[in-house]
C-alpha cells in the first residue's frame, strides 16, 4: 500500500470528520435528552454546530412532536451523539415504532412531558434524601467532594 492510499484510509478522530456531515440532515442528541433535527451548516474545531431549519422532537411514550426551532447554534460539549438521518427512511416510520401528532395537539404533549417532567425530578429528590439520610451519601458539591 502506498502513502497515498494509507492516508486516504485513516479515519479522522477530530472534528475534520464532521466535513461529511455538513450541508446534510442530522440529528443531534444532547446531554439534557433533548433530540434535535437540522441541516448541519457549519462547525468548528469544538465540535460547536449551527443548525439550520431546526427542529426538536418531543417524544411522550409511542407519540412524538416536532417543535420548530429555527437556527440553532450548539455548544459542543453539550453533544452526546450526531448522526445523518436518512431522508428515506423519516418518510417511512414504522407507525408500530413512534407516530406523529397534529401540529395543533403538540401543545398538549409539551403539557404532558413537562408534566412528567417534573413527577421525575421529584421521585429524584426523594431518592437523594433517603441516600443521604439512609446510607450516609454526602450530597454534590459537599464537603470531600472536591479533588
Amino acid at each position: 500500500m502506498e502513502a497515498k492510499e494509507i492516508l486516504a484510509n485513516i479515519a479522522f478522530t477530530t472534528s475534520g470528520a464532521l466535513v461529511d456531515y455538513v450541508d446534510k440532515k442530522v440529528v443531534v442528541i444532547l446531554r439534557d435528552g433533548k433530540k434535535l433535527i437540522g441541516i448541519l451548516r457549519s462547525y468548528d474545531q469544538f465540535a460547536n454546530f449551527m443548525l439550520q431549519e431546526t427542529i426538536e422532537r418531543v417524544f411522550l411514550g409511542n407519540r412524538y412532536a416536532d417543535v420548530p426551532k429555527g437556527l440553532y447554534i450548539i455548544r459542543g460539549e453539550n453533544v452526546v451523539l450526531l448522526g445523518e438521518l436518512d431522508l428515506d427512511m423519516e418518510d417511512e416510520l414504522p407507525k408500530a415504532t413512534a407516530s406523529p401528532i397534529p401540529a395543533s395537539a403538540a401543545q398538549k404533549l409539551l403539557e404532558a412531558v413537562a408534566a412528567e417532567n417534573q413527577s421525575k425530578e421529584k421521585l429524584d429528590k426523594r431518592r437523594i434524601a433517603v441516600l443521604r439520610r439512609d446510607f450516609g451519601f454526602s450530597g454534590e458539591g459537599a464537603e470531600g467532594d472536591s479533588y
